[in-house]
């Protein structure tokens, strides 16, 4: 037989009954086990718990260090500074952002099989679909129409609507009329136009994957082209204001960018966001 120290002691009331003994240390033993199951119930449910902090932890953490991936510093492509978008059949598509730069797109980046595009608004930018030599689908040089306008005076004086035309290069002259000359950022169209009446002022910025930048495009290309992107519709905000209110939107997605890039790419005026 065993010594006390190997075996479980009982301790007995002698004031009671044998059977008021026995009573109540089985109702002592039936509650020792329900604290000993709730007490196992509490150990599973904080596993479960630092389980599911220790999987928030390591997301957060994968998604900082792609956040950071992201935000380093990328060589930029020569398209990037201007105004440019891919459409949605896969052509860039560039435009001017100032008389500067309208020149040099005009002058130096136009080819003779390119499209050259113009909103009819003042102050509109020279827009140009970069072919490579290929035949532009339709769904493109809507898009176009659409970029054109969107990135004219017209945004600004809060359009729903504007012309646009596209024309052939040679068209594009720097030859005035008699007794005229052009500015810089001015040029000639001879000849018949291609016209898109009533193009729709339209823009999305988006995340494109293929070279880590933003994109600020038709809804359309957007859509097509970006892993991620949010409509922007004209509004109240002015574009600084809504360039904040964009990045922790991008940042929550796991892109992240200044609002330095998000003022660069969005049109000029003031816009409205449309929250995913």
């Amino acid at each position: 037989m065993g010594t006390p120290s190997e075996k479980e002691l009982i301790e007995i009331d002698l004031k009671k009954s044998v059977e008021e003994n026995a009573t109540a240390y089985f109702e002592n033993a039936k509650l020792a086990r329900r604290k000993i199951e709730g007490i196992k119930k509490a150990l599973v449910q904080a596993e479960k718990k630092l389980a599911e902090q220790k999987e928030k932890k390591e997301t957060a953490a994968e998604n900082q260090a792609q956040k950071k991936i992201f935000a380093k510093k990328r060589e930029k492509k020569w398209f990037e500074k201007y105004r440019w978008f891919v459409s949605s059949d896969g052509f860039l598509v560039i435009g001017g952002r100032d008389a500067h730069s309208n020149e040099e797109i005009v002058k130096k980046r136009v080819e003779k099989d390119d499209v050259y595009f113009h909103a009819d608004v003042f102050g509109a930018p020279h827009c140009i679909i970069k072919t490579a030599g290929k035949i532009v689908p339709e769904q493109t040089m809507k898009e176009a129409a659409q970029f054109a306008v969107t990135f004219s005076k017209a945004w600004e004086e809060n359009r729903a609507h504007a012309d646009a035309y596209s024309v052939k290069p040679e068209q594009v002259s720097k030859k005035a009329p008699s007794g005229e000359s052009m500015g810089a950022g001015a040029f000639m169209i001879y000849g018949e136009r291609n016209w898109f009446r009533n193009s729709v002022l339209n823009c999305a910025i988006g995340f494109y994957e293929k070279e880590n930048v933003l994109m600020a495009a038709p809804f359309s290309a957007a859509k097509k082209n970006c892993v991620f992107f949010v409509e922007v519709r004209q509004g109240s905000k002015k574009k600084s204001d809504a360039a904040k209110e964009l990045r922790p939107i991008f940042e929550k997605n796991g892109y992240s960018f200044s609002v330095d890039d998000f003022v660069s790419a969005l049109p000029n005026g003031t816009l409205e966001i449309l929250k995913k």
